[in-house]
């Protein structure tokens, strides 16, 4: 009898704690799998246990997430978020060696978008971010963003998409009023809307104030570039810069040699003075974050620029995603953090707070978002022109061996531009440079 007893009992006690266990599971389950929109109830399951959760954020830029960060452990008492920024190489650097040896990474790290190509090819060293329920989330971006974080089949997702830079045309209303131009973006769109008639207006610009259209060879053409669907690379990695990206090249030589482009190089003191002295006409491919930019470097110019349309749709440059390193022991909130992090509602605190252009479409129908002007930029409507180019941008394949490309043609433009070389000449010593780096990778 004792026996029998001592079984039942072991039975009784074996199923309370099945019960027990079927609860707790059924509660993680189901706050993983939410799909709130804000990313709010996806860590349920973490709550419920009442286990304390210490995710590692790398982050690099301006960006003001330690703010939304403070906004999300209050809601999540469970969650600690441990900041870390650095320079944008840096952090990218650390990732990469830090995946490479299997350790140190962190929970989440954004990457820039021009990296995205090489983590991708390590991508068994991040978790697939479909796994986690990004496919749930994949219509609020817009569809050429997403793409961007996405494997060639689209069956791995490695980051949740920030912030984009589509592409326009900043001008000094000064320069065009003097060269016989209309100052009212619509206006000067109407009258640019080709690359045609933005060569005319280059020499025009020239003959009438003596100043170049744009004083960037690099600026000049990455604008072209920018708008093709095909860039340095097609999907299988082949080189494809001869049918794709030479016209763009021959385009920018040819206002080079006719005096209607000038020497400056990015970044340089010179390209910052250049904005204030208002020694050209137009900033050229200038993405949305470019706006901080210019007001840097020619504080005492407002009211002197604007922007408008690039001629013939936009392109984009920059923007960052949000990834989860396999070697996250808590996939599932950082994913819920994420998540939640770029939602299009929060994007838009992004936007308002710190700049950064919103990667999900439905921001551009926010009517206080779509009310943005700026003074600075004589008051023009930069949320609605930015959120038009936006949607104008077609994906591009970039490729891992990317700034490799971009360096060697850069280097034959700033040749062009400065020394004064032969164009073809230097596009050909830029493709044998190419191809010899290309064959050592």
């Amino acid at each position: 009898m004792k026996k029998w007893l001592m079984m039942l009992a072991v039975i009784l006690l074996f199923g309370f704690l099945v019960a027990c266990n079927d609860d707790d599971t059924s509660g993680e389950s189901e706050g993983n799998s939410s799909e709130s929109e804000n990313g709010e109830e996806s860590a349920e399951g973490s709550e419920a246990s009442g286990e304390e959760v210490e995710l590692n954020f790398w982050l690099f830029g301006s960006t003001g997430y330690d703010v939304l960060i403070e906004e999300y452990m209050e809601e999540n008492p469970n969650v600690k978020i441990t900041l870390n920024e650095g320079e944008m190489e840096d952090v990218h650097n650390n990732l990469f060696t830090s995946i490479s040896a299997g350790s140190g990474a962190p929970d989440i790290s954004l990457v820039e978008v021009s990296q995205v190509a090489k983590f991708l090819e390590a991508s068994d060293r991040f978790h697939n971010l479909n796994d986690l329920g990004a496919g749930d989330v994949k219509d609020k971006y817009l569809d050429w963003k997403w793409q961007q974080a996405s494997s060639v089949d689209g069956d791995f997702q490695i980051g949740l998409p920030t912030d984009i830079g589509p592409t326009t045309m900043f001008y000094r209303t000064d320069v065009m009023e003097e060269a016989g131009f209309p100052t009212d973006p619509e206006e000067l769109s109407a009258e640019i809307d080709t690359w045609d008639a933005y060569y005319e207006a280059a020499k025009e610009i020239k003959e009438k104030t003596g100043k170049p259209i744009s004083d960037s060879p690099e600026l000049m053409f990455n604008a072209r570039r920018d708008q093709l669907p095909q860039q340095y690379f097609n999907e299988e990695d082949e080189l494809i810069i001869e049918d794709t990206v030479k016209e763009a090249y021959d385009f920018t030589t040819m206002m080079i040699e006719e005096g209607l482009v000038g020497q400056n190089a990015l970044w340089t003191p010179e390209w910052g003075s250049a904005m204030e002295e208002g020694s050209y006409a137009t900033l050229i491919g200038a993405p949305a974050w470019m706006i901080a930019n210019v007001k840097g470097n020619a504080p005492d110019s407002s009211g002197k620029w604007s922007l408008t349309n690039i001629p013939e749709g936009a392109g984009n440059w920059g923007g960052s995603f949000l990834t989860i390193p396999a070697d996250s022991e808590h996939p599932e909130e950082a994913y819920a953090f994420i998540e939640w992090l770029v939602s299009p509602e929060n994007q838009l605190k992004s936007f308002h707070n710190n700049g950064l252009f919103p990667s999900t479409p439905e921001v551009y129908e926010d009517e206080e978002f779509l009310a943005t002007t700026d003074e600075y930029f004589s008051g023009a409507e930069t949320a609605r022109i930015f959120a038009e180019a936006a949607e104008s941008v077609q994906p591009v394949y970039m490729g891992v061996n990317y700034a490799t490309v971009n360096n060697e043609l850069v280097t034959a433009l700033t040749n062009v531009a400065v020394e004064g070389l032969d164009p073809q000449e230097e596009w050909d010593a830029a493709v044998e440079r190419i191809e010899s780096q290309l064959e050592r990778q």
